[in-house]
Order: C-alpha cells, then sequence, then structure tokens
C-alpha cells in the first residue's frame, strides 16, 4: 500500500512563514475593522453533526463535505461555513440575548471542491453577521463594512457587485420546475457553465421566462441593467425587487463609489439562505470574488429562532496571496539580538532574553554549546546583535562583516 505521510492531502497544503505573517496581518485588519464597529468575536466548533448542513436552506450536497463519524457513530463533518453553524448557536445559547447581535468570526472553512481544480479546500474565513434587523440601515451598515474591508489595504484596487436573489428565485418559481431542476439551474450559473444552462432551458421550454434566465449572466453593469431586467419578465414581484434594488444602489452610492459599484443579478450564491440583496467584493489581481455576503432572513427560523439577519465572509487566504505579490504584508527579518550564554548562565541568558523581549524586542536564545557556532549562525541570519551572558552582558555589534564590541 502506498504511503502518503508525507505529503498533505488534495486541496490543502503547508503555510509558512510569511505566509503565515501576511494571513495574521488580514486578519488583525479585519478585525480591528469589526471590533471598531461594535462587534464581538464568537467562535463555533471545526466539526458539526451533518444534520447541520443537511436540512432546508442549509443543504450541502454529501459531495462537498469532509465526513467522519464520532464516537457514538453519528455523522459528523467538518465545518464548510460559517454563517449556518453561528445561525445554530444564535437560535440556542443566544436566543435571550437583546437584539440586534453584532458578531464576527475568524476561523478555518472546510469543502471538497472536487469540481474545481486548484483552489483550496482548506481557507480561512473571516466575516461579520448582523442578526435581528431587517431594515435598511442594518444592509447599508453591512455593505459599508464590507467596503472598508475591501478597501483596507492601500495599493489595491476594488469592486463591489450587488444584486437581489428574489429576482433569480421569482424567475425559477415562474418556471414550476421541481427543486432538482431549480437547483441545477442555480449551479450552472454558479459556476458559469452557460452552454449547459442554456441546454437544460431548452429542454424546459421556449418562453420568456426561460429566455430571461439565459441573459441572467448578462444582466450587469450600472443602473442601465435594472430597465434591462423589467423587459424580460413582466411581473410586479419582479418589478419592486428591481425597484427596492435600484434604490439600495443609488444609495450606496453616497459612500462616494462611483465606478467601482456594479449591479450583477446573476449573483446566485451555492449557499440557498440568502433570501434578499447578495453582494460580491473583487480585488484587482485576484481571479474570483474575495468576499461574498447578503441577507438571510430565514436562516435562523430553520433552527427554531425567527430572526432576520445579514452578514458576509472574506476569503483571507486570497486576499492574503495579494498583499504579499504587492509586498503590503509583514515580511520575516532577523532577531534584535541573539543572546548567548557562557557556560554555566544558561537560565540567566534566557530570563535575560525573556526581559528583552518584554521591552519588545525580538531576543533569540542561542542554542550552541560554543560562541564560534553562534557567530557563523548570526552572520548568516544578518542579525546586528549578539549578547554574550555571564557575571555581566557583553554586546557586539555586527560591523564590517565581524562581531566587535
Amino acid at each position: 500500500m502506498r504511503s502518503f505521510e508525507l505529503i498533505t492531502p488534495e486541496g490543502t497544503k503547508d503555510i509558512l512563514f510569511e505566509e503565515c505573517l501576511a494571513i495574521r496581518d488580514v486578519e488583525n485588519k479585519y478585525i480591528n475593522i469589526f471590533k471598531g464597529m461594535g462587534y464581538s468575536e464568537v467562535f463555533t466548533p471545526g466539526i458539526e453533526f451533518y444534520d447541520v448542513f443537511n436540512s432546508g436552506a442549509r443543504r450541502y450536497s454529501q459531495e462537498a463535505l469532509y465526513k467522519l463519524s464520532d464516537s457514538k457513530g453519528r455523522l459528523i463533518t467538518l465545518r464548510p461555513d460559517c454563517t449556518i453553524p453561528i445561525a445554530r448557536l444564535v437560535a440556542t445559547r443566544l436566543r435571550d440575548m437583546p437584539l440586534p447581535l453584532r458578531l464576527f468570526y475568524t476561523q478555518n472553512v472546510y469543502e471538497n471542491n472536487k469540481l474545481l481544480k486548484g483552489r483550496s479546500d482548506e481557507i480561512v474565513q473571516s466575516g461579520i453577521e448582523l442578526i435581528g434587523s431587517e431594515y435598511k440601515r442594518a444592509d447599508f451598515e453591512v455593505m459599508s463594512i464590507a467596503v472598508s474591508v475591501l478597501k483596507a489595504y492601500k495599493g489595491t484596487d476594488f469592486r463591489l457587485e450587488i444584486g437581489d436573489i428574489g429576482f433569480f428565485k421569482e424567475l425559477v418559481a415562474l418556471l414550476g420546475v421541481n427543486d432538482n431542476v431549480s437547483e441545477e439551474i442555480r449551479y450552472l450559473i454558479e459556476a458559469k457553465n452557460y452552454p449547459a444552462l442554456n441546454d437544460l432551458l431548452d429542454s424546459i421550454g421556449d418562453n420568456n421566462v426561460t429566455k430571461a434566465l439565459k441573459k441572467l449572466p448578462s444582466l450587469f453593469g450600472g443602473v442601465e441593467v435594472f430597465d434591462k431586467a423589467a423587459k424580460l419578465v413582466a411581473n410586479d414581484k419582479i418589478q419592486t425587487i428591481l425597484d427596492n434594488l435600484r434604490e439600495f444602489y443609488n444609495s450606496l452610492q453616497k459612500l462616494g463609489l462611483g465606478d467601482k459599484l456594479s449591479v450583477d443579478l446573476g449573483i446566485v450564491n451555492r449557499t440557498d439562505y440568502y433570501t434578499g440583496i447578495v453582494f460580491k467584493g473583487y480585488l484587482s489581481g485576484v481571479g474570483e470574488a474575495v468576499l461574498q455576503g447578503g441577507r438571510y432572513n430565514k436562516l435562523i427560523s430553520e433552527f427554531g429562532y425567527d430572526v432576520p439577519a445579514t452578514g458576509f465572509a472574506i476569503n483571507v487566504n486570497l486576499v492574503a496571496a495579494l498583499v504579499r505579490k504587492l509586498s503590503l504584508s509583514p515580511v520575516s527579518k532577523a532577531p534584535d539580538a541573539v543572546i548567548f550564554a557562557e557556560h554555566g548562565y544558561c537560565i540567566d541568558a534566557i530570563t535575560y532574553a525573556m526581559e528583552l523581549a518584554q521591552k519588545g524586542l525580538v531576543a533569540e536564545n542561542a542554542v550552541f554549546e560554543d560562541l564560534e557556532g553562534t557567530i557563523e549562525y548570526c552572520k548568516n541570519k544578518g542579525v546586528n546583535q549578539l549578547h554574550i551572558v555571564s557575571d555581566t552582558v557583553k554586546i557586539l555589534t555586527l560591523k564590517d562583516g565581524e562581531y566587535v564590541e
């Protein structure tokens, strides 16, 4: 049998040094934004019962989940999404807390992207959930924070696309197809597999609704999108959705977004719990959305607590890779000093190194038995100072390739 002990599973990788620094830097920037707007951090388990992701609007295909069993033989899964477990958390442990709840998280998610080669199955996701308000001002707050997140790094350019999942859902409802066909249409649009989408719609029929669904990917742009969409299907409900989205679009322009804001009626997220405004955020230099979110008014009710909510999640790994590419993230550097202990002074040297660390310096304790090996190590690392601890502390500084007092 082949041994796999020296490699990582497909869709995963080891993350080292500068990559780690970039991820932590991105996380910290976002955490500061979230905290500054009154959001509190929560953690949910990395494993959840399979039932959490297998019912109603929170249904994931079995193939997309990493599954295992617990000690009692019950089916559990690695968390593929952060919003659904937070909905469970709100409906149980946070049910009696006053509303609104403002929550944020930074957690790993795991999804088996079998058909999406090159994408990671394990990513760090950071995001917010605003629970308990059905009013537009909550959507504006979440969207404004999303813009702040996209603008977190100077030197990057972004764009924000907004839509309303109600437009797609109303069109599919007018088709009168079953849930399996409806989900297949959603999947093909989300995967941008337009030839297969057109074939499927042709098999359903040739009418205004199928024609509108075929044109969904092209309903992208500025305010002209609303008039184009209204002409496809004459329906009071669709018109109301478009009018509300137009008002939302005009209000967001007060953030000074200009051409960075666009309308996309083809946003149909794989997760089916969204009920209204949906949006995606992009950063120049990244070939896919780094941020996704929207309103989900019925998800928490599936856990027995009927409260509205809105929020978004951002792929930290994608952002970290971009800021590394643009040299906007921290880089590894040599310690400020290496501390070498003369014979019999090991504990003194470690204590001294800790004292320097408490003062904000990076002080590395030398583990070589001799001074010569320590000096060679310091030269290779480019360490500026070497501190030698005995009865006293002697400080040597690197000058012209040698350490001198």
